[in-house]
């Protein structure tokens, strides 16, 4: 039994952040973080609105876009690292507020590599034949852990949640192959410590080289070529780390989805957020090979090759 995304959604909040907005708090300018990041603005979430209430507008779209209800739901798995408090999870969270009465549900932190760990895990319960359809949500609320006087984290982050069904799909389609990782070591380069904390020229090193190496990995392993992909969704955190990503793989601009201008690194949500993008504009149509990548704090990242629809 082959297992795939047969629904998905996203929600970003109505307060839009500009590179100009943050000439004016601190000492910065829009063509720095233009020419750096590729970001040109961001989401912010309202003082009243928290992670679970994210998570569940997004939530709530990708169901309608599978066509199930929350009954049909056996497990809900969240990758954040904001969740609205330490206890309950965000996922459990979610599950009274959608009424997904019959779903497990649990959280998971990888970062911003969160959403390729979540549809990883629910996979195997899917192949297994254990659980038919599961939500993996990956939202994120980095507006209330950063030090909006630190120039060098406050720009790059904004606030979002995208979600995805997981469910069974026919022969050859869906999640092909995949790579996870982690290297604990790294760990010192970016955390958090009341506020998010990065060593920008480490991450920027081990992003370069992961994302461009786990992409080629989960080729090889589910057998196919660079000539195969069709489209390209990595993790929004930073242009230059994307395009050198893009490169290894030898596809042209137009094969690589590019939101990070629009909506910063929004972690955990960065994936699923784009992956909707690309739906809505048409660039991803049935049958295409999607290659997903990310990395993030801890340091962890993962890869994933998809073959699109049900």
């Amino acid at each position: 039994m082959n297992a795939g995304i047969i629904g998905i959604g996203r929600y970003v909040p109505e307060k839009v952040l500009t590179n100009f907005d943050l000439e004016k708090k601190m000492d910065t300018s829009d063509e720095w973080i233009r020419t750096r990041t590729g970001i040109e603005e961001r989401r912010l979430a309202a003082d009243n609105e928290d992670t679970s209430d994210m998570g569940v507008k997004a939530a709530k779209k990708a169901m309608e876009h599978a066509g199930i209800s929350p009954e049909d739901l056996d497990l809900i798995l969240v990758a954040t690292v904001t969740p609205d408090r330490p206890f309950p999870s965000v996922a459990c969270m979610i599950q009274e507020e959608i009424g997904a009465k019959k779903a497990a549900a649990m959280d998971i932190s990888a970062a911003c590599s969160g959403f390729m760990y979540g549809l990883v895990t629910g996979k195997q319960f899917i192949e297994t034949g254990a659980y038919q359809h599961v939500l993996v949500v990956g939202v994120e609320k980095l507006s209330k852990i950063l030090d909006w006087n630190d120039r060098n984290t406050a720009v790059l982050f904004g606030d979002g949640a995208g979600a995805a069904v997981l469910g069974p799909v026919s022969e050859g389609r869906g999640i092909l192959s995949f790579e996870l990782g982690a290297d604990g070591t790294g760990g010192k380069h970016l955390y958090q410590d009341q506020y998010v904390k990065m060593n920008g020229r480490e991450v920027f090193k081990f992003a370069v080289r992961q994302m461009g190496e786990s992409c080629i990995h989960v080729l090889e392993k589910a057998g196919l070529n660079k000539e195969d992909v069709d489209f390209l969704l990595p993790h929004q955190a930073n242009i230059r780390i994307m395009e050198a990503a893009r490169q290894r793989l030898e596809l042209s601009e137009d094969k690589m989805s590019v939101t990070i201008n629009k909506f910063g690194n929004t972690s955990a949500a960065s994936i699923p957020l784009t992956i909707v993008e690309e739906l809505e504009a048409g660039n991803i149509k049935d049958g295409d090979l999607l290659i997903m990548v990310g990395f993030g704090g801890g340091l962890t990242w993962g890869a994933i090759a998809m073959r699109w629809g049900r």
